[in-house]
């Protein structure tokens, strides 16, 4: 078998699903390395895969660490397409100014300029397949056409334009079916952009003719190319007017350890009274620990209601408010064992969070903070399982603490929410998007590498 190189580079969100994805090829009896940055270097090795170097991403502002001890499906909550880390990212140096935008843009594209050259050298000649994520795919395109490689594209969120929503950095909110497709039109103009620089000093290095990334993408469209969209149709059914090949197939949940369990503290808690609310933003509100943690704490007693507070980088604590009983702070803690043992889960929607949130059958409060939360949010919502959003600029002033305890009272008192929650719970188990992969993989190496 042709050994398989998946690149994933982003937040612990972009990065943490291929560890199952590639722990489930594994198995299968294919050899899996993955090529992602040093700060989820353990996790992949403890997932049973070969560990490749990429870059940091220079827009971040410290350097992470990897701590996965088994735990990881998802300790925290990802900022952009799944799930995230409290500990294993960097947060994005947010813009300030009129000028905040394009600085951000710019640093991008040197991040991408970078990752271009380290994404050549990781894949060597053992390479056989590339799975790319969505952030490496527009580079992968080009390495894989200079070297002959076959490829899947595997992208966590939904990227191609469709008239059933607007892209999924959009806000959530419908522009129309003209709209919507105009605005994915010009989202992936955007992304071309982005890439522009690198994909043309990667195809000088690679010895391939220029060659846009526009013009990249659409031959790859052209041919019908496949691309596997690894959330569910739970949450976002298949858009109407996409093309043959794009697929929605499930989620690929990140790998923890089979023998994994909760720190006993976290059982003691849970023992000691009525299923809590679990409450964390996981990359997201750096710095704002002492606020938030008073804020949260008082929401949860005015609703009557007990809480775990995992701390990410906002540093959520208990120890920033009285001393209470009915409150634990976390760290790093495997979704997949304590979201179903929660009566509700606040969140910051990033896209894998909010799909543990559904695959636990509990009720979510939503409150988004940037990127594709906001559409995630929006989505848990309509399904029923989730309080109206409260976008996360909304917690401050006089009326948040009333706000938030009243979505906490809505998610834990409604016995309707709750079984919209365990419908779609069940509705979710029935997938298996790691399967799905395996069949494409399989139809990938039989027609690209024919036994001889």
């Amino acid at each position: 078998m042709p050994k398989i190189l998946i690149t994933a580079a982003g937040s612990y969100g972009d990065v943490a699903p291929y560890t199952g994805l590639g722990a489930r090829l594994r198995t299968a009896g294919h050899e899996v390395a993955l090529a992602t940055h040093d700060s989820y270097a353990a996790l992949v090795r403890a997932a049973g895969l070969e560990f490749r170097r990429l870059p940091a991403d220079p827009r971040t502002r410290h350097a992470a660490t990897a701590d996965t001890g088994g735990t990881g499906d998802t300790g925290g909550t990802g900022d952009t397409g799944g799930t995230g880390n409290t500990r294993d990212t960097a947060q994005p140096d947010r813009p300030s100014g009129p000028g905040g935008n394009r600085d951000l843009m710019r640093q991008a594209a040197a991040f991408i300029k970078e990752l271009a050259g380290v994404l050549a050298d990781a894949a060597r000649e053992d390479t056989g397949l590339l799975l790319l994520s969505a952030t490496t795919a527009p580079l992968g395109h080009h390495l894989a056409e200079a070297r002959g490689i076959p490829f899947l594209d595997l992208p966590l969120v939904p990227g191609a334009p469709t008239g059933d929503f607007a892209p999924v950095v959009s806000g959530g909110r419908s522009l129309g079916r003209w709209g919507n497709r105009a605005a994915g039109r010009l989202s992936l103009r955007i992304i071309d952009r982005l890439y522009a620089d690198a994909a043309r000093e990667l195809r000088a290095r690679l010895g391939l003719p220029p060659a846009t990334p526009r013009t990249v993408r659409r031959r790859a469209e052209a041919a019908g190319r496949p691309v596997l969209h690894g959330f569910s149709e739970v949450l976002v059914p298949r858009p109407t007017d996409w093309r043959p090949g794009l697929d929605v197939v499930g989620n690929w949940w990140p790998w923890h350890a089979p023998d994994a369990q909760l720190p006993p503290v976290v059982e003691d808690f849970l023992a000691a009274g009525p299923p809590p609310v679990f409450i964390g933003f996981g990359s997201m509100a750096g710095g704002e620990g002492e606020r938030l943690s008073t804020l949260v704490a008082a929401a949860l007693r005015r609703a009557k209601v007990r809480g775990i507070l995992q701390s990410g980088w906002a540093g959520l604590s208990a120890g920033h408010t009285s001393a209470d009983a009915d409150l634990l702070t976390i760290g790093e803690v495997p979704h997949a064992l304590l979201f179903p043992r929660m009566a509700a889960v606040v969140h910051h929607c990033g896209a894998g969070t909010a799909a543990a949130g559904v695959r636990a059958g509990v009720p979510t409060v939503p409150v988004p903070v940037t990127a594709d939360q906001p559409f995630w949010a929006a989505r848990l919502a309509s399904l029923g399982v989730a309080t109206a959003p409260i976008p996360f600029k909304e917690l401050s002033g006089d009326r948040a603490v009333a706000r938030l305890s009243q979505a906490l009272t809505q998610a834990t008192a409604a016995p309707a929410r709750r079984d919209h929650a365990r419908t779609a719970a069940h509705r979710l188990a029935t997938e298996d998007g790691a399967a799905e992969v395996l069949r494409a993989v399989a139809h990938l190496t039989e027609t690209e590498h024919p036994a001889t």
